[in-house]
């Protein structure tokens, strides 16, 4: 770093002429300079031959630079080109010409000169960089016309499409599904939830009168259905990987996480339309829906307390969080593997390692943390909060009679104390051990100005200044950052000076509260620990300055706590009835919730191989120039605008990433594999699409849909599902499967294993156990923990679980140790499309594990409640509830033999085990 610093110094001082250039004489590039090129660079570096995508024969590529991202000539610059750093050997990674031969010093000279007089390269200087592709995802989306289908009379574009594919290799659809295999395959697919046995029945004897209009009554019952919302809600969280611990070693609990899950659910069962959907959670805090921005913080990260104090290691931390953000954009929406760019050009896509600092430069406003969602008026929990402090005013005005009094948010302590306008106030601790992350200071109770600020003309110093040992300054006091980088003193218990903080403001201002908090950052951001960070509870006085410039003592802890209570008995059933409606407040009203922090954007560079210790060039907040991703911002744009603008621009129909890929992701939960089957890697490297023209139709009909509403994903869902290919058997085909084995051109429906949630929410609706409440906190099935300890599940099975598996405790590197196996996601990746195994565990599982166990007692007893007391009928029942259907004759017999013999727990086990259970029919 220390010989790029004076390089650049040296060539500074040269541009402006304090050091001598050498010879005045203007470069003669034919004479002076391809000569250097050509004898040492072009062989590596020219047409036949680029090395790390760098080539020097032509100015032009001289200007975009190679796969670093960095422009090996700058004109006017040279101590910004990335070819003179590399000929200077400013670092041994970027040396050339490698080892020993180092270019001569006159040589380098002549180069820097070049590139300072403007890099003149007769015949070039008109030659333009432009970056030009033909992949298919990356050109507009333009609407085909539906094919003809030949010797049939198809009114269904889908089909259309499917069947001209399928045409070409000799095949066609299959037989239409039987109604107890399609009611189970939609109800799943739609609600993740079996149908009724009731609701089968009836559903039969409707398709004996009319299949299609009771397929059509079905459909529209299941997107109705609240439970629709948890179902695909659970798809979205899997792209994003959205979980409720850090993931790193500590692992910690993100507090209020689930505000965000709940969004999403809402999202889906309300058909908020995809773009607003997307614009909301880039931008949600300007559009009060401040709990949708969760999806940017939904991927692991490392917390400061890991982090440690090393400015390096902060910097990388930072960067890295950063690049968590990139990851769930890029993969959700845009479909592109941008992190790719992170240290150097994409390697297969046109998108530069410019353009990953620029997406960077969007988000520069967004830290992984807690804060209070900005909500609408209307929002039920604003309307709460709002009864709630009404109450709390109430109550407070009843203390402010009698004097000041303490309260407790959890997160800090809030002292209040009769009125004054002062130039200043200090507060004396009583005891030589302080730690404080925070002091703020506010006037009335309606105010939110804290005047501790420095932006808002208040001066802070006190004893110590520099804090225990120097490591804990006294300016942490009113950074407005929370946690562990705090002000702390330990002096000697028998010191002569105590600790004191003096706040001074730039005019007199009118003071009436007072906040400490020792590590705020905890309480808004975790929980479940067993040794949570208290309260500070230190004795204290605080003074004011009068007019004269005198202390005059105001407050203090004695005060506030025992002389008023000594004084004022009827004070305490005051003070419960304000600490009560402060609990409510933060159950029922707004509460700090971890869907990121704001903090102030810096301004974005570009970083050498991804190093926040390389920084070059400035970049504005823009998306990939390939897209036309200009914002019209720079670096003075603030946060909420760089992300607003952002979202406009990625939900734009003129954005051809968008749409496809929502629409192939949709494909895919439906029908099990995408038309692209690589759900969020739309780039060269992905699989191209099996029939891109029903993509492009598909795409087009979702943003200008003519007999729905744009951008519905209710309405193109319903689209997909009430296709012929759909609605066909799963019935394998000889002839087909030797064709296309993996039934890609959708000959028949594609069987598949259903996730690991159908299969337990399948479970306990069956034994009617399940609770259909929607939304809330999650339910809990791990213990407290101390910081750095591992969760461990205790309870997995007991009455409190029994809710739909999207509510359980989502936590990262923790197995459930049921359902784990059946390839729910860890969270940690980026999981568009799960994984599907086959292994013996899953089988255990689901014949010896206390749920199931557990559940199988409660299906058997349901039975025999149901049934009676004939064990033919509650066999029979057992068949009902699970499978949908009745048992066949060999069935039955052999059932009530194993029943007779084992139990009819046993058997309900047997049946949760079958891949008749297990599999969409």
């Amino acid at each position: 770093m220390n010989r790029i610093l004076s390089l650049k110094l040296l060539l500074v001082a040269m541009a402006c002429g304090i050091v001598s250039s050498g010879s005045a004489e203007d470069i003669d590039f034919e004479n002076d300079i391809f000569p250097i090129l050509d004898n040492n660079c072009l062989h590596c570096h020219g047409e036949d031959e680029s090395e790390s995508g760098l080539r020097l024969d032509r100015r032009v590529f001289m200007l975009r630079g190679g796969d670093s991202g960095l422009a090996s000539v700058i004109p006017g610059h040279p101590e910004n080109s990335y070819l003179i750093e590399a000929v200077n050997h400013a670092e041994a990674d970027i040396a050339m010409p490698p080892d020993e031969d180092k270019l001569p010093a006159e040589e380098i000279e002549l180069l820097t000169r070049w590139i300072q007089e403007g890099a003149v390269w007769p015949g070039q200087m008109d030659d333009v960089v432009t970056e030009d592709t033909e992949h298919w995802s990356f050109l507009p989306v333009v609407r085909p016309e539906v094919p003809e289908v030949v010797g049939g009379d198809e009114d269904h574009a889908i089909d259309a499409f499917l069947r001209k594919r399928l045409a070409q290799e000799g095949l066609d659809f299959s037989a239409p599904a039987d109604p107890r295999s399609l009611i189970r395959r939609t109800s799943i697919i739609l609600t993740g939830l079996a149908p009724t046995p009731e609701r089968t029945e009836a559903f039969v004897t409707a398709c004996q009168a009319d299949g299609d209009a009771a397929y059509e009554q079905l459909v529209d019952e299941l997107l109705a259905s609240q439970h629709f919302g948890e179902r695909w809600a659970q798809h979205w969280l899997d792209v994003i990987r959205w979980a409720e611990t850090n993931g790193s070693e500590a692992n910690l609990y993100r507090k209020n996480a689930w505000i965000y899950r709940d969004y999403v659910v809402r999202a889906f069962n309300e058909d908020k339309p995809y773009d607003q959907f997307v614009r909301e959670q880039i931008a949600g805090d300007s559009m009060g829906v401040g709990e949708a921005t969760g999806f940017l913080v939904a991927g692991p990260h490392v917390p400061a307390a890991t982090v440690g104090r090393e400015p390096s290691a902060i910097r990388q931390a930072r960067a890295d969080r950063l690049d968590e953000v990139m990851q769930t954009v890029g993969a959700s929406v845009m479909g592109v593997t941008v992190g790719c760019a992170r240290c150097h050009n994409h390697k297969f896509d046109p998108i530069s390692i410019k353009d990953y600092y620029s997406l960077t430069a969007v988000f520069q406003d967004i830290e992984f943390g807690s804060r209070f969602p900005e909500f609408a008026d209307e929002h039920p929990r604003r309307q709460r909060g709002k009864e709630v402090r009404q109450e709390i005013s109430k109550y407070r005005k009843q203390l402010s009679a009698i004097g000041g009094w303490e309260e407790d948010w959890g997160a800090y302590r809030e002292i209040h104390f009769k009125p004054i306008t002062t130039r200043a106030i200090r507060v004396r601790f009583k005891t030589p051990n302080v730690g404080l992350d925070e002091l703020e200071v506010f006037g009335s109770e309606s105010s939110r100005k804290n005047l501790a600020l420095p932006k808002n003309g208040a001066t802070l110093t006190g004893f110590p200044e520099d804090g225990f040992e120097g490591r804990y300054p006294i300016d942490r006091l009113n950074d407005r950052e929370f946690g562990t980088m705090n002000w702390r003193v330990e002096l000697p218990k028998d010191t002569d000076e105590l600790p004191w903080v003096k706040i001074a403001f730039d005019s007199p201002q009118e003071v009436a509260r007072m906040r400490l908090s020792s590590n705020r950052e905890y309480f808004y951001d975790t929980d479940y620990l067993d040794k949570k960070p208290h309260l500070p509870r230190y004795q204290y006085d605080m003074d004011i300055m009068d007019e004269a410039g005198n202390w005059k003592p105001w407050t203090g802890t004695w005060v506030t706590t025992t002389k008023l209570a000594k004084d004022h008995p009827e004070r305490k059933a005051i003070l419960d009835e304000v600490q009560k409606w402060i609990n409510t407040l933060a159950e029922d009203g707004p509460q700090p919730s971890f869907v990121g922090r704001f903090v102030e954007p810096d301004v974005t560079h570009v970083l050498l191989r991804g190093s926040p210790e390389t920084p070059r060039d400035e970049v504005p907040p823009a998306g990939p120039a390939i897209f036309s991703g200009d914002l019209g911002l720079d670096s003075s744009a603030s946060g909420a605008q760089r992300r607003a603008e952002f979202a406009k621009w990625v939900t734009s129909t003129d954005n051809p990433l968008t749409s496809r890929v929502m629409v192939n992701r949709i494909w895919h939960h439906i029908f099990g594999t995408g038309i692209v089957p690589t759900t969020s890697d739309f780039g060269l490297a992905g699989a191209p699409p099996t029939h891109p023209q029903l993509l492009d139709w598909l795409a087009s009909e979702f943003v200008d849909a003519k007999d729905a509403n744009p951008w519905s994903m209710k309405s193109m869902i319903r689209l997909m599902v009430m296709s012929d290919a759909f609605r066909q058997s799963s019935a394998p085909n000889t002839e087909a499967v030797r064709i296309d084995a993996s039934s890609m051109l959708l000959w028949r429906f594609p069987p598949r294993r259903v996730e690991a949630e159908v299969i337990r929410d399948s479970v306990l609706l069956a034994t009617g156990a399940l609770d259909p409440a929607i939304g809330g906190r999650s339910y809990r099935i791990h213990n407290e923990k101390q910081t750095y300890a591992q969760w461990e599940v205790l309870d997995n099975h007991g009455p409190k679980t029994w809710r739909r598996m999207l509510y359980q405790e989502r936590m990262r590197r923790v197995d459930d140790r049921i359902f784990t196996a059946f390839d729910f996601p860890d969270c940690g990746q980026v999981r568009a499309k799960r994984p599907v195994s086959t292994t013996p565990l899953q089988a255990l599982n689901l014949m010896n594990s206390d749920f199931v166990v557990e559940q199988s007692v409660l299906l058997a007893k349901r039975a025999r409640n149901e049934a009676g007391d004939s064990l033919p009928k509650q066999v029979a029942r057992c068949f009902e509830l699970l499978l949908d259907r009745q048992p066949g004759d060999d069935e039955i017999e052999t059932a009530i033999e194993f029943s007779e013999s084992q139990s009819l727990e046993l058997l309900c086990r047997t049946l949760i085990n079958t891949n008749e259970f297990a599999f969409l029919p």
